[in-house]
């Protein structure tokens, strides 16, 4: 063993070493795509054109630049699933540059140009349209497509932040970001299903060279560890935070919150219904709110039914909200389906703004199950935390929508795909309770939405119980259930270290609709236990993996979803391996 003196040695040269590597590692990069266009034959790089004057030299010059553009986006563009469209948007897009960071900026630059394109379009669709859903359609469509264009953004600017540091965060983030904007866009097209007019198809035809570049973006992000391998560069790994660590957005004031329970402390604002807070009702006391913060700030809602439409939105930051606990403070609403809300606008709360943390509340749409899809609470924030929740509705009661999430010790309750969505979703602790459906219904837990094989998503349960509600058991032979469907073709869903009762069917998994997404979803059991866990009669689908516990690892907290750069600092209980 080491001494004190020793140790910080070496610290200070791996931090050394670490900071010589960055300043080198785009540089590296560069290298990688152009070198063999350095070295390329003269006559490649030649138009053939003849001798010595001015002006043939200049000429061969600009052809040595094209030529080397030209080989540098080939090479940039060869992991992306449109190679086509990539190539072509940037020749045009990016000049004469070979650099790949440029490269890669100049893609998500063509992917916000295309979904600004769209947007324009879907204000005079909207203006054309005579079904009340497509309309709704369109008008939801510019709203998802402003948080596509965000997280392009985020993404842009990331590329210019790259440290070698932090090169797992660094793909991580963009990875996910990615993969939410891919996620938004395809939502606005889900919007049109069971609509009237051509809205829907055109619409599809506006965002056919968006969805491909964002596609695009997502391949050459994913290659990138790739590229650093071949340079021998090291992949940092991901940072575990110390218990006295705490990121620079959690203040001083806030982190005995995170850290000591919510009884002590004084929130920033305070819901009341009875008239002892300041505010009544959760939407007046978010007026109050800073947008785009960088620190914690604190709403506490007293307990109470707050019967009203919540909504967190994209700029509301790193906002706290806790109760008396999940069924003493609680958001109730019934938006739904059959009224004419599109699912995604069904929710009773949603949260969007990055950072959400929420603990000691409840969330319920009473639309009941004749209403179909009614969403009792909508996730898109990224790196959220929802502790000790009790999340009730029926069809689709959680839209875990996109990005990073963590759910610990909740009780979620519904009948039909009842935990949907593309987020990277960890569940640990949780109940997932099946209620009573409609009498032709059958019942499933998860529909996850993944669309993409790169994508960085899935629904993942560690220690969790699958149970039934008592009014449902006596007609679980006649309502089955199941663990979850394929609602897309890339769907994934791990469930390990959990207690599965006998309400799941022994198949356990059902499929969409024929034969779809059953060779490409991505489905395993790992260490489960109950009655509802034996895999022997389970179907025997090419997406069905029997995995190890050691592969399993890879989609524990810890490196599924770097949990531990973001969840210990709150305080609530985390296990970032296996349970």
């Amino acid at each position: 063993m080491s001494n004190g003196f020793d140790a910080e040695s070496d610290k200070k040269k791996k931090k050394i070493a670490v900071i010589s590597v960055s300043s080198l590692i785009l540089v590296a990069m560069v290298v990688a795509v152009t070198v063999g266009v350095n070295n390329a034959p003269q006559e490649d790089l030649d138009d053939g054109g003849g001798g010595g004057g001015g002006d043939a030299h200049d000429h061969g010059d600009d052809g040595e630049k094209v030529s080397s553009s030209t080989k540098a986006i080939k090479t940039i563009c060869q992991p992306t699933d449109y190679k086509e469209t990539c190539e072509e948007s940037l020749m045009v897009e990016a000049g004469n540059t070979t650099d790949p960071k440029e490269l890669v900026k100049a893609g998500f630059k063509i992917a916000v140009e295309k979904l600004n394109a769209a947007i324009r379009n879907s204000t005079t669709l909207q203006e054309l349209a005579q079904d009340p859903r497509a309309n709704q359609a369109l008008q939801n469509c510019r709203e998802l497509l402003e948080y596509a264009i965000d997280d392009l953004h985020d993404s842009y600017h990331r590329i210019g932040t790259f440290h070698v540091s932090k090169f797992e965060e660094f793909v991580n983030d963009l990875k996910i970001w990615l993969s939410a904007a891919l996620t938004y866009e395809q939502t606005c097209l889900d919007g049109f299903e069971n609509t009237t007019g051509d809205s829907g198809e055109r619409m599809k035809e506006f965002l056919k060279s968006a969805q491909e570049m964002t596609t695009n973006g997502l391949g050459i992000v994913s290659e990138l560890s790739k590229i650093l391998g071949t340079l021998h560069a090291p992949a940092a790994t991901g940072r575990r935070l110390l218990d006295t660590d705490m990121p620079l957005w959690v203040s001083d004031g806030k982190r005995r919150l995170m850290q000591m329970g919510t009884g002590a402390i004084k929130p920033d604002l305070v819901v009341a219904q009875d008239g002892s807070g300041k505010y009544k009702t959760i939407n007046e006391a978010l007026v109050h709110v800073p947008m785009k913060s960088n620190k914690t700030f604190v709403i506490y809602v007293k307990a109470g039914i707050y019967k009203e439409i919540v909504v967190i939105p994209k700029h509301m930051t790193h906002l706290t909200m806790y109760g008396d606990g999940p069924t003493k403070s609680v958001v109730t609403g019934n938006l739904n389906f059959v009224d004419g809300i599109q699912t995604f606008k069904t929710a009773t709360f949603a949260a969007i703004g990055a950072n959400f943390f929420v603990r000691d509340m409840g969330f319920v749409n009473t639309a009941g199950p004749t209403k179909h899809q009614a969403v009792a609470l909508r996730v898109q924030s990224d790196r959220a935390i929802i502790y000790n929740c009790q999340i009730d509705g029926y069809q689709d009661t959680l839209y875990a929508h996109a990005n990073r999430q963590f759910y610990r010790d909740c009780i979620i309750s519904g009948t039909i795909d009842f935990v949907f969505g593309n987020s990277a979703a960890i569940f640990q602790n949780c109940k997932l309770v099946v209620r009573k459906p409609l009498d032709n219904q059958q019942c499933i837990v998860t529909a996850h939405g993944r669309l993409n094989r790169r994508e960085p998503t899935a629904l993942i349960f560690q220690g969790c119980h699958f149970m039934g509600d008592p009014s449902y058991l006596p007609f679980k032979k006649v309502n089955k259930a199941y663990l979850g469907r394929p609602w897309k073709q890339y769907s994934r869903t791990i469930i390990m270290g959990s207690q599965i009762d006998d309400l799941i069917q022994p198949e356990g998994w059902l499929p969409w609709m024929g034969d779809f997404a059953l060779n490409t979803l991505f489905y395993a059991e790992v260490q489960n236990r109950g009655p509802g866990a034996d895999q022997s009669h389970r179907v025997k689908w090419r997406g069905i993996r029997h995995i190890t516990p050691q592969h399993a690892a890879a989609y524990t907290a810890r490196r599924f979803i770097d949990g531990d750069a973001w969840i210990p600092v709150r305080g609530v209980p985390y296990s970032s391996g296996m349970m």
